[in-house]
């Protein structure tokens, strides 16, 4: 099963073209790993940076990926379960202020980021194939559940490259 670009909401494009992964557990395994030993290799000193002023902190980027894998992984199980009912969107920013961040150490976030990301697997292996090519309507627009697999994935990897480039990597 290939995915198709066209039925990406447009927003989601971008995250989704930075996975070269065809299989969707294949990519859900690949970016989960990449991130985690990203996140184990971000020293203690950096857990605040903000690369700039008004950016979310090494520790509020990491919760935002915590809080949208939840809630992609949440919208991919009542769409593949059969639930018609429209699902709303979220507000990234208003989640990131509420997350908790500065109290977690990077130690806690790496380790529940690694336990969600096996949920989430074990989520999509328990999907038939006619599940994985359901259809629903989150945040106004009509997505698969495949589709929400590889959101998941390429939304990792578009902020595990600015982690790494705007965060991780000293400036000369």
């Amino acid at each position: 099963m290939l995915l198709n670009l066209d039925t990406i909401p447009h927003f989601y494009k971008n995250y989704v073209k930075q996975i070269e992964e065809t299989d969707l557990l294949q990519a859900l395994r690949i970016s989960g790993h990449r991130m985690v030993e990203v996140v184990h290799s971000i020293p203690v000193t950096k857990q605040d940076y903000r690369y700039a002023s008004g950016k979310w902190s090494v520790r509020e980027l990491l919760c935002h990926l915590i809080d949208a894998e939840r809630i992609f992984a949440y919208r991919a199980l009542r769409i593949a379960r059969n639930d018609k009912t429209p699902l709303e969107g979220f507000e990234e920013n208003d989640y990131a202020l509420q997350a908790n961040a500065p109290n977690r150490p990077l130690k806690s976030i790496a380790e529940e980021m690694s336990r969600l990301r096996a949920s989430t697997l074990d989520l999509y292996q328990s999907f038939s194939p006619e599940m994985i090519m359901r259809k629903g309507v989150a945040n106004k627009n009509e997505i698969s559940v495949m589709a929400l697999a590889f959101i998941i994935a390429g939304h990792e990897t578009h902020h595990r490259k600015i982690l790494v480039e705007r965060y991780l990597t000293e400036k000369e």
